[in-house]
């Protein structure tokens, strides 16, 4: 068995498709065709089921995969480890969704640049459901959301902002300027919303839905200054964090509606993988972190590095 049997094995698991595994590993896809059949071979079962043109893991696919993703993470830790020096450097990896990067991390970033020029920043996109696999296969060191209390046994999850929702419209909407806005007075609104399985919008569906109310109009998309501008026209309900919508609130392109049903607070949430190995580059980070946007507070009762 080789590392870069494993490398290929774990971006087809991640992809379920040869021609992008191929390219997310730098190889010709018949190479990875060659070597996943010379791992199934040395194993003596098949990884993955292929059914026409569709891949998925087999179930000793599923069962490898774990093994892997840790084989994997312990080599990059010792590569890692082996060309480390005390003052922070080499490359950081972090998965973020729009919303913190734009909002949450400029400041960060701008002050760790300045203390840390030899650290290589890199940005990955993020979908929320796929964070624990993205921080076990090793692929980022740090993933940000905004969500709830994440239960998971092999990450640390660390609040660093509250994060209130809002919902905000064109200052021209007719419930614009009312004192109080609850389920029933949205029922026949407009929404729009970040894509399904973002945790806000769960958030606020699941508002709604305790109140009997099931939205009939909504617009999905997948950026949130698209949004807002259609927000800004007329087009609807923006649900977004606070924090994304000050400017526009204090222009007065668009206005907040006094939200007064179930509490929409969520909270900006760095997380890391429970068992890797906290480098100095990784430590200084989130020492800025801290620094720039709160005091550290584990939500799994975690004590800060």
């Amino acid at each position: 068995m080789e590392i870069r049997q494993l490398e290929i094995f774990q971006a087809l698991a991640a992809e379920l498709n040869f021609t992008r595994a191929a390219a997310r590993v730098h190889c010709v896809q018949s190479n990875v065709t060659t070597q996943i059949r010379a791992l199934e071979t040395e194993l003596g079962v098949p990884l993955f089921e292929r059914l026409g043109k569709k891949v998925r893991l087999s179930d000793a696919g599923h069962r490898v995969l774990p093994y892997a993703d840790q084989v994997l993470r312990l080599l990059r830790e010792a590569q890692s480890i082996a060309t480390e020096s005390q003052e922070p450097s080499g490359k950081l990896s972090i998965a973020s969704p729009e919303s913190v990067v734009a909002y949450r991390l400029p400041q960060v970033l701008r002050r760790f640049q300045q203390k840390f020029p030899r650290v290589e920043l890199s940005f990955l996109p993020l979908f929320s459901a796929l964070v624990p696999q993205q921080i076990a296969r090793g692929e980022v060191d740090f993933a940000f959301l905004i969500g709830d209390l994440i239960e998971q046994r092999n990450l640390v999850v660390e609040d660093i902002a509250p994060e209130p929702m809002a919902l905000a419209t064109s200052p021209r909407h007719p419930l614009a300027g009312r004192k109080s806005i609850r389920a029933d007075n949205v029922r026949d609104e407009t929404f729009l919303l970040t894509e399904h399985g973002c945790s806000y919008r769960v958030k606020f569906e699941k508002a709604l839905a305790a109140s009997g109310v099931i939205p009939h109009s909504v617009i999905d998309f997948d950026s949130v200054e698209a949004i807002k501008q259609c927000a800004a026209l007329g087009m609807g309900i923006a649900v977004l964090p606070l924090i994304t919508l000050e400017a526009e609130l204090a222009k007065g392109s668009l206005v907040s509606l006094p939200w007064a049903g179930p509490d929409l607070t969520m909270a900006t949430q760095v997380a890391w993988h429970k068992q890797k190995r906290i480098s100095p580059t990784m430590t200084a980070f989130l020492s800025v972190v801290r620094e720039e946007i709160s005091t550290p507070r584990l939500a799994n009762g975690r004590k800060p590095l």
